[in-house]
């Protein structure tokens, strides 16, 4: 079947009106589907004629659990295998963290729909023996569960009383680990996930940027689609916030011109403000000893008249919003990319490097 027909095949309900079926792609777990059953809701509420059919699916981050991710080298942990379904038209569109979603998707694919941001702030999980207490609080030698080399750089600097160690395995995973042994005092978990769980009673302190920044694109969700696909890149186009499309543009650009990814400790803060996008930016060394950080503006014009004239659906780091002004997706890609060769001229690729090598040879 080709792309163009699957995504408009359709059945015929009692009444006999065809209702047009879209397959949506996710990963296995909970929040995966929670998530993408969100995205599919709101389709449903759009297109009241659309029928989703979930088809989920384990990656291979989803299958390797006993090493950390930054030490795995792959850069499409959790999206390579919903993007061969893709290719393989077995899907019309996937859902994803955007913050798993490689600065560069592969040819012939996009990013059609950047959804409102959740906060995008990590959270500090408290063992219940600790409740009551803050990282500030915990007793010398706590252990912290992390898997994030960008979590661990900055709280090891900010908190040099507590031990940080690898966690592995999804939410619910993780909170088990945490609740049944006595292994950490305490795990930090994003706190976007832990609020679409439904799990905010768990949150002992939200930690803000002057404790820890967060992952380019932290608490947005993503529609990924075939680039050529024009009904379902108009379908979902609907769903981008602007301001979530502009500061995640901004991110990414800044991720990509550092030549970043999970092996190495990066982290950002944007916010719009009075027309204005503000982007902080920071590398890290694996123990949070050297660091680089910078803030940059730019500013927007916040026009949300959709772009007349050219048919091309010009790719800002791999989103398509053509309901975005583009000017604004242009100057916040250009704001990521001036920021990043900021750091890279204050020796941000040397602390990166050796940030490489250090957990290569951990």
């Amino acid at each position: 079947m080709s792309a163009a027909s699957a995504a408009t095949a359709g059945s015929e309900d009692g009444n006999g009106k065809v209702t047009r079926v879209i397959r949506v792609g996710t990963r296995k777990s909970q929040l995966a589907r929670i998530q993408t059953d969100s995205v599919a809701e709101k389709l449903k509420d759009l297109y009241p004629e659309v029928h989703t059919e979930i088809v989920a699916m384990a990656t291979t981050g989803d299958k390797i659990l006993d090493t950390a991710l930054s030490k795995i080298g792959e850069k499409s942990l959790f999206t390579k295998e919903l993007e061969n379904a893709l290719e393989r038209n077995e899907v019309d569109l996937v859902v994803h963290s955007l913050k798993d979603l490689p600065t560069t998707l592969p040819l012939g694919f996009t990013i059609g729909a950047v959804l409102k941001r959740e906060n995008p702030h990590d959270a500090v999980v408290l063992h219940p023996k600790n409740a009551g207490k803050t990282l500030h609080t915990l007793p010398e030698k706590s252990v912290i569960g992390t898997s994030s080399l960008r979590r661990a750089a900055q709280l090891k600097k900010r908190f040099p009383h507590l031990e940080f160690k690898d966690i592995r395995g999804n939410l619910n995973t993780r909170l088990k680990k945490l609740d049944e042994k006595d292994d950490f005092s305490a795990i930090i978990l994003a706190a976007a996930g832990l609020r679409r769980m439904g799990w905010e009673s768990r949150v002992s302190q939200l930690l803000g940027p002057e404790d820890c920044m967060y992952a380019v694109g932290q608490g947005a969700l993503a529609v990924e689609v075939r680039a050529r696909d024009r009904d379902i890149l108009d379908m979902v186009s609907v769903l981008h916030d602007p301001e979530t499309v502009l500061r995640c543009v901004a991110e990414r650009a800044f991720l990509r011109h550092l030549e970043g990814g999970c092996s190495v400790p990066v982290a950002v803060h944007t916010e719009i403000k009075d027309s204005q996008l503000y982007m902080t930016g920071a590398v890290f060394s694996l123990d949070g000893s050297d660091s680089i950080k910078e803030t940059m503006q730019t500013s927007l014009v916040m026009d949300t008249q959709e772009e007349e004239g050219s048919s091309d659906d010009p790719q800002h780091v791999g989103i398509t919003a053509r309901n975005v002004c583009s000017r604004d997706q242009a100057s916040a890609e250009k704001l990521g990319v001036d920021l990043a060769c900021l750091l890279l001229s204050k020796g941000a690729r040397e602390i990166l490097t050796v940030a490489r090598q250090l957990n290569d040879a951990r």
